[in-house]
């Protein structure tokens, strides 16, 4: 698939939603493997006990751990069905936004709605894409997180 027909399909895809991914439970031990590895061991994400009296009765996920899944999510990194199959190689180019307005509470599962924002060809031969990712929560009202991701893919 040609640059040029990537162009066209991402312009009949701009404002529209593009993806919805399959829900992902959030467990504990997810929670304090991201604990270990971000050395981010605040009571509220590892201390059920005293979580059980905190706000949220529950421990939460980190916020950092909610957006880190993002990747998996969106299933970005799925070789087996590539988003499109030229591409020589996609990156994660950065983050515009990103807003946390409800927490993710240990048991609780996400999942992402992807939104095309935009695009432009860049280097003659790739495209960036700012797309808009809600993470949702199973029976909240508010998303977990909201974040305007930008990627590079070159063909």
């Amino acid at each position: 698939m040609a640059l040029q027909t990537v162009l066209a399909d991402l312009e009949s895809k701009v404002g529209q939603e593009t993806y919805v991914g399959e829900w992902l439970d959030i467990d504990q031990e997810r929670i304090s493997q991201f604990a270990d590895a971000t050395s981010d061991h605040q009571w509220i994400h590892v201390d059920a006990e005293r979580a059980a009296s905190g706000p949220y009765r529950s421990t939460i996920a980190h916020g950092y751990l909610t957006l880190a899944l993002i990747p998996y999510l969106t299933d970005v990194v799925s070789e087996d069905k590539p988003l499109y199959p030229d591409i020589r190689m996609g990156i994660n180019y950065g983050l515009n936004r990103v807003r946390f307005p409800n927490a993710v509470k240990e048991g609780a599962r996400v999942r992402s709605r992807t939104k095309l924002d935009s695009y432009e060809e860049v280097d003659g031969n790739g495209v960036q894409i700012v797309n808009v990712i809600t993470i949702e929560v199973d029976g909240e009202e508010k998303p977990a997180c909201v974040a305007e991701t930008v990627m590079r893919l070159y063909f």
